[in-house]
């Protein structure tokens, strides 16, 4: 077995539910090859040995509603998040700045520097494709902010979308999907978001259910509509037949 590296004596948390337990762990490159009790793997010829007493050895976590998508654009290293053991960054919590380019209503948080080539993101791959080509330490994977697909049709527009803009909608959706998005992330306290109709966001998701997508919200109310908010979720999952996730699960108010 080829070892180039040996993190010995940690506490291990396998991520499979287990109590952690005192291990060894060796690495070839980029895999994991063994994970030993500890004293059982042979040291000789290791080029990279780590005493891991008194710490953890895990999985890298998962931010699973990350807002990094400007400051890794800023600095891609993302010391505050990789310091804290998350190696995985899930963005798009209703806007993503793709495929809406730099000359969008919503695109005024992209860095002054990245805005000549966002102008250039008609899809929404691109924007990803740009963020590994300039250098990121996680890994990073998004959905599609709704917010950005309503504004990409219809601009900042109270009420409902006309036919034309609802396929343009759909198109969108269609390829973010291709591209690799999750599903749809809607936040409906938010505008343009906020301006969404229940029938709309149901339409929506069901294109995204096409291709296997979640659809993610942040749901109309967490305090005193909040169960009616909760049902919303559920009807638009159940009629677009798609997995629902809900960004805050929570009750605001002590009365709630």
């Amino acid at each position: 077995m080829s070892i180039t590296a040996l993190i010995h004596s940690g506490r291990i948390i396998d991520g499979t539910g287990n109590p952690w337990y005192y291990g060894d762990l060796a690495i070839d490159g980029n895999s994991i090859t063994a994970i030993e009790p500890p004293g059982l793997i042979p040291r000789d010829g290791i080029h990279e040995i780590i005493d891991a007493t008194d710490h953890v050895v895990c999985p890298g976590f998962i931010d699973i509603q990350s807002h990094s998508i400007v400051p890794l654009m800023r600095d891609g290293r993302c010391l505050s998040k990789i310091t804290q053991g998350i190696t995985t960054e899930i963005m798009g919590e209703a806007w993503t700045p793709a495929p809406i380019g730099a000359e969008s209503d919503l695109a005024g948080g992209i860095p002054d520097d990245w805005k000549d080539r966002a102008r250039s993101w008609n899809r929404f791959g691109l924007w990803l494709d740009a963020m590994v080509e300039s250098g990121v330490s996680p890994n990073v994977g998004s959905f599609l902010g709704a917010g950005t697909l309503r504004s990409l049709a219809m601009g900042m527009r109270m009420g409902e979308p006309t036919p034309d803009e609802m396929k343009a909608m759909h198109l969108t959706m269609t390829e973010s999907m291709e591209d690799g998005a999750f599903g749809p992330s809607y936040a409906l306290i938010y505008p343009p978001d906020t301006y969404t109709t229940t029938d709309e966001i149901v339409e929506i998701c069901k294109t995204a259910a096409k291709a296997g997508g979640v659809y993610i919200t942040h749901m109309r109310s967490e305090a005193d509509e909040l169960l009616e908010a909760l049902d919303e979720a559920i009807e638009i999952g159940r009629r677009a037949e798609i997995p629902v996730e809900i960004y805050h699960l929570k009750a605001i108010g002590d009365h709630n």
